[in-house]
């Protein structure tokens, strides 16, 4: 008898839809992988929930993300539950989300993030937190959900209808924007992302033909070293298993200098577009591979 597998998706949070393409993609490439696939699309309603992962299935591809998904909540679930599942447990998970918490981890293992402060969305509206540039991020989302550039010149930021809490001011770093995924403890690989237009946010990430992806990434070996080095540090020291995703910015005038860890997600997305399939690729991992291996690792917290 084929494992059952149930994929996780949706849910509620900014990044829902990504979280559903996401979702499918991981479905259909578990199907054609020879398990029991059922798909279930994750309301606040958790009785509903606990009564479709009844009876049990062998694992949960957790392909949600954002708050509830990816910050522990949806891990202490099913830790109670009993349900192996992808991805980082519940403690990695809830700091990997708290970008200051995890910075103030990064640091101690040495490895260079932007400064920065928490502030209140209103508060920076009256005054500039730090100098300018700058960026304003929520301090507990992921995606690029809500960053703002505010460069030399610019009025402060304009929140209205800011729904992300706290908000974190941090460092503009210039130059190039590279990322880094980690599988079982090893970097795959590194690319190099180039927006066709401003920067790499949210639309540049999930619209097709928005961004270039340069696999790898066209960089001196001196700093691609560096930068694998430190998106494996930074997966050791938030306790990730499985896959995770390490975001820089390298200012490519400054050498290694230049280079800083800006966060690091433990639920990357597996879209289409989306990186860690692309460096998988790369190094020979097909993404039904990627989804099968996955799961077979799939666990529940200690």
């Amino acid at each position: 008898m084929s494992k059952h597998v149930a994929v996780l998706m949706g849910g509620w949070s900014a990044e829902r839809e990504v979280s559903l393409d996401s979702g499918k993609a991981c479905a259909r490439a578990l199907s054609e992988s020879g398990f029991t696939v059922s798909e279930i699309d994750v309301t606040p309603n958790l009785r509903d929930l606990i009564d479709k992962l009844d009876p049990k299935p062998d694992a949960v591809f957790n392909a949600l993300h954002g708050r509830v998904g990816e910050d522990g909540t949806i891990q202490g679930v099913l830790n109670i539950l009993g349900i192996p599942y992808t991805h980082s447990g519940l403690l990695a998970s809830a700091v990997a989300m708290d970008k200051p918490l995890a910075k103030e981890l990064f640091a101690a293992r040495g490895i260079r993030c932007p400064r920065g402060q928490v502030v209140d969305p209103a508060e920076v509206q009256k005054e500039h937190p730090i100098e300018r540039p700058y960026v304003v991020k929520p301090a507990r989302e992921g995606s690029s959900v809500g960053v703002t550039i505010v460069r030399e010149g610019d009025n402060g930021p304009v929140l209205d209808g800011w729904e992300y809490g706290d908000v974190l001011a941090e460092q503009y770093v210039p130059g190039r924007e590279l990322t880094v995924a980690v599988m079982a403890g090893r970097a795959l690989g590194v690319t190099e992302l180039r927006p066709h237009e401003g920067f790499y946010n949210y639309e540049a990430k999930y619209t097709e033909g928005k961004t270039t992806h340069l696999c790898p990434a066209p960089l001196p070996p001196e700093i691609e070293v560096l930068i694998k080095d430190w998106a494996e540090r930074a997966h050791d020291a938030l306790g990730c298993r499985g896959i995770s995703r390490s975001d820089f910015r390298w200012d490519d005038r400054q050498g290694e200098e230049g280079v800083y860890l800006l966060e690091v997600n433990t639920q990357p997305g597996m879209t289409a577009l989306s990186l860690v399939p692309e460096q998988a690729a790369y190094v020979g991992v097909s993404f039904p591979d990627l989804v099968r291996w996955m799961v077979e690792n799939a666990a529940c917290d200690a």
